[in-house]
């Protein structure tokens, strides 16, 4: 299932890194338990579901099928998410000395999810060559807010035989205006421990 993932990412007929964004951002059915969760006083039920879109909008796992085209400093890409309609769009902001982007989601109900990474530059190690991105994030559903903050690494394992591999790891922390706190860890492995006011919690929906 990741492959397929990364491949629709990823699409046979090429993709810029600004089209990448928007596609790996396509996880936005997380975000469509919010504002029912929060009309049922769920405010820290609803905080996981925002965190666990962060994570995944921010990270792939799966064939690394070809390396994006680089866009130029100005350049915006804007496609729905084929699932819920949500229009997402990537801005490439600058990239020199670092690659900053910008992005957000707006769901058909008003919600809007954004936030920007900055790609610091490539650390090569015996896992891969990595790029760490330290990230910041916002969402907004009415009156409710949470702002997230964390670095995500993207990897790259690379193969001799055509079989380059993407995956990620980090952290994030997060709060939202409802004084709910918390953190959430991915790794290599995909494996995902989220933590809200101290207490491991699991969200709504499925990992592909």
């Amino acid at each position: 299932m990741s492959d397929k993932i990364t491949r629709y990412e990823l699409p046979l007929a090429g993709i810029t890194l600004l089209g990448y964004v928007v596609r790996r951002m396509h996880k936005t059915q997380w975000l469509t338990y919010v504002p029912e969760l929060i009309s049922a006083d769920k405010a820290d039920e609803a905080l996981a579901q925002v965190a666990m879109y962060a994570v995944t909008s921010s990270t792939s796992f799966g064939r690394a099928y070809y390396q994006p085209q680089f866009d130029s400093v100005g350049a915006e890409v804007s496609e729905a998410d084929p699932k819920t309609g949500a229009i997402v769009k990537a801005r490439l902001e600058s990239s020199s000395p670092t690659y900053r982007i910008s992005y957000s989601a707006s769901l058909p109900n008003g919600d809007i999810f954004s936030g920007n990474e900055e790609i610091t530059g490539t650390t090569v190690g015996l896992r891969g060559l990595g790029m760490p991105a330290p990230s910041k994030f916002n969402f907004k559903s009415g009156n409710y807010s949470a702002d997230l903050t964390g670095i995500l690494t993207s990897e790259l394992v690379l193969s001799l035989i055509g079989r380059t591999r993407i995956r990620a790891y980090g952290i994030l922390n997060f709060n939202d205006n409802a004084n709910n706190t918390g953190k959430l860890t991915v790794d290599r492995n995909k494996k995902i421990d989220l933590e809200i006011n101290g207490k491991k919690v699991q969200a709504q929906g499925q990992l592909a």
